[in-house]
């Protein structure tokens, strides 16, 4: 027997390579059972069926967040609510809205209506993340920059909507995020995200393509009007994505 062998046919080398092979097959065992705290089982919205598939799901564990809280994962969530029904009776089928589509949360407008109801806050001194200028007095526009306060607002259909009173700035990465939308008619505000808007300097007009003039009325209200919390973020985005397909008939269908 040669020297380092424990038998005639296995030696260290052999044992060293079995060993690997446990640790990787283990290791590709837990990223596979790991990797199903999000989103797993799966529950299909008709027949109730869960589907976990193997490795199943992970028991629950407690993360602890920047803020102090707490969360599990997996955990329990109430099912999300849309406003559609489906076109035929099998699984799978395609999906009609019911009442206004815009708000049905389903299809280009669906959104994570299980979000918590709390603004995000900065990581060094936790302030709300997003706020309007007059709320951070330590930011501003720059001069050579367009200031967007004073702007006219007009949909799709170029009805106006209202004019732009103030912009609410992401204090972590500073930029502007929203823009404050004066209602005409109401002088209700509602946020208008500014990945939505239009803007033509020269003119001092914005103009959003994702919704009608009068759609502007239908968006999601904030509780507070300093903050906005992050599922309200969900909703508004929510809703003007919607409008890219449902906010006129001839958007709906094919386009060839």
């Amino acid at each position: 027997m040669q020297i380092g062998a424990l038998t005639g046919y296995i030696d260290v080398a052999q044992l060293a390579l079995y060993a690997f092979w446990l640790f990787f097959a283990g290791l590709v065992y837990h990223l596979l059972r790991e990797n199903k705290r999000e989103g797993y089982p799966m529950v299909p919205d008709r027949n109730g069926f869960r589907a976990e598939g193997w490795p199943g799901v992970p028991p629950p564990k407690t993360f602890v967040l920047a803020d102090g809280n707490t969360r599990l994962s997996p955990r329990e969530e109430p099912a999300e609510k849309v406003n559609a029904v489906p076109t035929a009776n099998w699984e799978g089928a395609a999906r009609q809205p019911t009442g206004d589509p815009m708000l049905g949360g389903i299809g280009p407008g669906a959104y994570a209506q299980n979000r918590p109801d709390v603004p995000d806050h900065t990581f060094d001194d936790a302030l709300p993340k997003i706020v309007p200028l007059r709320a951070a007095p330590e930011f501003w526009v720059a001069t050579e920059d367009p200031d967007p306060r004073g702007m006219q607002v007009f949909g799709a259909d170029w009805v106006y909507a209202g004019r732009i009173v103030d912009n609410w700035i992401d204090r972590s990465e500073v930029v502007i995020r929203y823009f404050e939308v004066e209602l005409e008619g109401s002088g209700d505000r509602v946020l208008l995200p500014q990945t939505y808007a239009k803007i033509n300097s020269k003119t001092r007009q914005i103009k959003v393509n994702a919704i009608l003039g009068a759609q502007f009325h239908d968006v999601p209200r904030l509780q507070n009007a300093e903050t906005v919390t992050l599922l309200e973020e969900e909703k508004l985005v929510g809703y003007y994505a919607g409008g890219l397909m449902y906010a006129k008939p001839n958007r709906l269908g094919p386009v060839l």
